[in-house]
């Protein structure tokens, strides 16, 4: 998609650990760009994560395999400002900066639920509705506007929901087989797991 004389540039912002990037966070990239209309997805690997209770992988590894997993996608870059940041990390900051950085940009979040549901525990989350329209990759019995998003939703202009298939992979369960000495190519794409395999990542001491 190609933004018109007048109209704002739709950016998407996907954040997360990727430890590693997934087969699931590559269908949501694709339900992002398909049903948002997205001139460009960001995709940002997440620097010290001040609300992971293990120690992540080394950023490092994280942007490198980001890079592997998402190489082939057009409008996809993987942004690597918040591994760059020194310190904590918060979205909040990062939508600033690309607000900063590109003036009437329309900014769109891109959430899975398990994110979207701790939202109200993030840094400052109440400036986010304002930053950008939020998008939520959720499962069919997400109440939407029901519960947690009845404060942030009086707030935010809209709150939008991806159409995604059901991924079954997550990266609890790929780091568990590694270190188990199981095979993870169903589960992420061959890149990442040579890388993985090359570098030894998540194999037990």
């Amino acid at each position: 998609m190609s933004t018109q004389p007048g109209q704002a540039r739709r950016l998407g912002v996907f954040g997360g650990a990727f430890d590693p990037p997934h087969l699931g966070h590559r269908a949501l990239a694709q339900a992002a760009l398909a049903q948002l209309g997205l001139d460009e997805l960001r995709i940002i690997p997440t620097g010290q994560a001040w609300h992971k209770s293990r120690t992540l992988t080394s950023a490092e590894d994280r942007l490198a395999m980001a890079q592997l997993a998402f190489a082939d996608m057009a409008r996809v870059v993987v942004d690597p400002r918040e591994i760059q940041r020194s310190g904590a990390t918060y979205t909040v900051d990062t939508l600033q900066e690309l607000h900063a950085e590109q003036p009437g940009v329309e900014l769109f979040l891109i959430l899975g639920q398990d994110q979207a549901e701790a939202l109200t525990s993030w840094h400052r989350w109440e400036e986010i509705p304002r930053l950008a329209i939020i998008c939520v990759a959720a499962r069919a019995d997400f109440a939407g506007a029901n519960g947690t998003f009845d404060a942030l939703l009086s707030d935010a202009p809209t709150l939008r929901r991806l159409e995604m298939p059901s991924v079954d992979v997550s990266a609890t369960d790929i780091r568990r087989l590694v270190a188990s000495h199981q095979s993870v190519a169903p589960l992420v794409f061959e890149p990442v797991a040579r890388y993985i395999d090359h570098h030894h990542l998540y194999r037990t001491a």
